[in-house]
């Protein structure tokens, strides 16, 4: 065998190392080339050994990897490449242990902190894969202009961070590090959509930056964008197929979009190799709740809550199923678990909620009380919500959008009668009105869709913007809604339900952009909408919900611009009340129904028989026939109640309209 001279075997090794990422089968042919005229050569065994990972072979990857990480204990890149395999192979904690001492022995690491965060995401410690994600984002700044930068966002210094990188990117405006950064700090914030933009450029700027591809199909995802999430997901799982957080993202992007099956299989797969990992099987509970599945659903909960005692969300979901009371036992690790060191707040406010929950169920609604109170108080910290800005939004609206406005754009707009809107407060029986019209066989259910919150949001200065857009200009907004929304509408039916119910904010967007949609005005007594609203612990938004004054101002707000809609659009919104709904379900039934021009159907009168998936905190109770049990429940806390009292003011009296 002919030996390579140093100077080729050098050269080789640099060019089997630059195909790992877009051809590992390449570079695992040079590797083995290489290998049969080196055969000690360590760098080749690594390289062969990444590019089976790669090619989904874990086994032959290992039986390269722990030879080599005997044989040179201090060598980073072998500890991290067996890290990844052993966390491939289910074996957490030794995966753990491989990453921990491979960012030990090369703290700059930065693919290696990305994994450890990952791994500690997986497992449920949230705090531990938040410090390795921000090790992650400091050590991957090579640019020495941006290490100020880097040091702030690690310390949690956002303004002085965001100083910094806007500095650099107004003279390098194409750093995709720098946009990177950038949208890290605008996460922390709250700022998805900023986020969002930025991470698009920098991906379209570096389109092998995997952990800015990663991000920005992760803030879609958060921002309800499955299908373009996924999109991002394909070329990173070409790359890495057994990436356990990009099987993870995928299948829930696929929850998202309404393929629940593909979702459930995706999450199986998954647990066949991550047995062990809590936040798999809590997303599988949730995935087969939405699909009607609630046993599975709570064994899918109570084995991530043996998993991991503390995750306070899988108690919380279980709670949130609705269909049995905790047990003395479960209330009990409950408590035990709010008292344990270390606890982190999102693992303490769900264990209120769920508490709350358990003790509302055995009648104690003064303990109950504060439970949702702390957990209500702790949520409240992170939200960004500022009750003036929504005021402000509503006054807009109602000097914007007068009798003249409207008839001076007459006819304008997309000519679709698709779309069915349900709007008002969440809480307020929208999911029950949603799963009425949804079992009419010309009637598609969906979920609570973003898009026209989005549209409207993409417009600089709305609603005001709204005045400088033509005829052929709000007709495209029309059709852009449906093309966006053309994904959930998997049964080919002549309509289809959005029922966010924060759009009541755009009920004149609506109307100019989609003339022919019904808009549904879903409304409940404010005392019993708003205290319903603020012991429910949302997934994500609401902001409004977990303050009693802020709840109280919201609904009050709401009624007067709904107010002022039925006086410039007479007859445009039906409005349903919840409690007339329950006293006399078929002849409310009717009337909604001939709003929305469709036949009398006797199907929409046994909704609960419908087995569609429902993706809302109601998806349990939409499943029973209507029952009073829920209308008066605020009263037994009425004497905790006061802020709200007074922030609703006249609403309390004028509520129904």
């Amino acid at each position: 065998m002919t030996e390579a001279s140093p100077g080729s075997l050098a050269a080789a090794i640099e060019q089997a190392s630059g195909l790992l990422a877009d051809d590992p089968e390449g570079a695992a042919r040079r590797a083995e080339a290489i290998l049969r005229m080196a055969p000690a050569d360590p760098r080749a065994a690594l390289i062969l050994a990444s590019a089976r990972r790669r090619l989904g072979d874990p086994a032959g990857a290992r039986a390269l990897l722990e030879p080599l990480a005997k044989a040179y204990p201090g060598a980073a890149l072998t500890a991290y490449e067996l890290g990844l395999v052993l966390a491939a192979q289910g074996e957490s904690e030794p995966a753990l242990a491989a990453l921990r001492r491979a960012v030990t022995l090369k703290p700059d690491l930065a693919d290696a902190w990305r994994a450890l965060g990952d791994q500690l995401f997986l497992l449920g410690d949230t705090a531990g894969a938040e410090a390795a994600f921000a090790e992650h984002l400091r050590a991957s700044v090579r640019e020495p202009a941006l290490k100020a930068a880097a040091d702030h966002l690690f310390h949690g210094r956002l303004e002085a961070a965001e100083q910094n990188l806007g500095g650099r990117l107004s003279d390098y405006p194409d750093d995709a590090v720098a946009l990177h950064m950038l949208a890290e700090a605008r996460l922390r914030r709250g700022r998805d959509g900023e986020a969002e933009t930025l991470l698009a450029r920098a991906v379209e700027i570096d389109p092998t930056f995997d952990g800015a591809r990663f991000d920005y199909a992760s803030v879609l995802f958060r921002r309800q964008k499955g299908a373009e999430a996924m999109a991002e997901l394909e070329p990173l799982l070409r790359r890495e197929p057994n990436t356990a957080a990009y099987r993870n993202l995928m299948a829930a992007c696929l929850a998202l979009t309404g393929e629940h099956e593909q979702a459930i299989a995706g999450y199986r797969a998954l647990l066949e190799v991550f047995e062990g990992q809590p936040k798999i099987w809590l997303n599988l509970g949730h995935a087969l709740r939405t699909v009607r599945r609630p046993a599975e659903a709570a064994a899918a909960y109570k084995r991530a809550i043996e998993l991991a005692p503390g995750l306070g969300e899988a108690y919380w979901s279980l709670a949130n199923l609705k269909v049995a009371a905790f047990t003395p036992a479960e209330e009990g690790a409950m408590t035990s678990q709010l008292a344990a060191p270390g606890l982190t707040r999102e693992d303490r406010l769900h264990l209120h909620f769920a508490l709350g929950k358990a003790l509302e169920d055995r009648g104690q609604a003064q303990e109950a009380f504060a439970h949702y109170a702390a957990g209500a108080r702790l949520r409240r910290q992170d939200e960004t919500y500022e009750a003036e800005t929504e005021t402000a939004l509503s006054r807009r609206s109602m000097r914007l959008f007068t009798k003249a406005f409207f008839a001076d754009r007459a006819g304008v707009g997309a000519a679709s009668d698709a779309p069915i809107f349900i709007v008002g407060l969440p809480r307020s029986g929208s999911t029950l009105v949603e799963q009425i019209l949804a079992s009419h066989s010309a009637v598609e259910g969906t979920m609570e869709l973003p898009d026209i919150g989005y549209l409207a949001g993409a417009l600089k200065g709305y609603p005001q913007a709204l005045t400088a857009l033509d005829p052929a200009a709000l007709a495209a907004l029309g059709e852009a809604y449906l093309e966006r929304t053309a994904i959930h509408r998997k049964l080919g039916r002549p309509h289809f339900i959005d029922k966010m119910p924060n759009n009541f904010h755009h009920v004149g967007f609506i109307h100019l952009i989609l003339p022919g949609a019904r808009i549904i005005d879903v409304r409940r007594h404010p005392m019993g909408a708003c205290f319903s609203a603020f012991k429910q612990l949302f997934a994500r938004g609401q902001g409004f919900t977990y303050d009693l004054a802020d709840l109280g101002r919201y609904y009050r707000d709401y009624v007067a611009l709904m107010a002022h809609f039925d006086q410039v659009l007479p007859g445009r919104v039906h409005r349903v009340i919840y409690e007339d709904l329950v006293e006399d379900t078929e002849a409310v039934v009717r009337r909604l129904l001939e709003h929305c021009g469709l036949p009398y159907e006797a199907a929409c009168l046994e909704f609960h028989k419908n087995d569609r998936p429902v993706r809302t905190v109601s998806s349990e109770q939409v499943r029973q026939p209507i029952y009073r049990g829920g209308l008066d429940q605020w009263r037994s806390y009425s004497a905790k109640l006061a802020p709200l009292k007074a922030a609703l003011g006249p609403a309390l009296e004028t509520w129904r309209g």
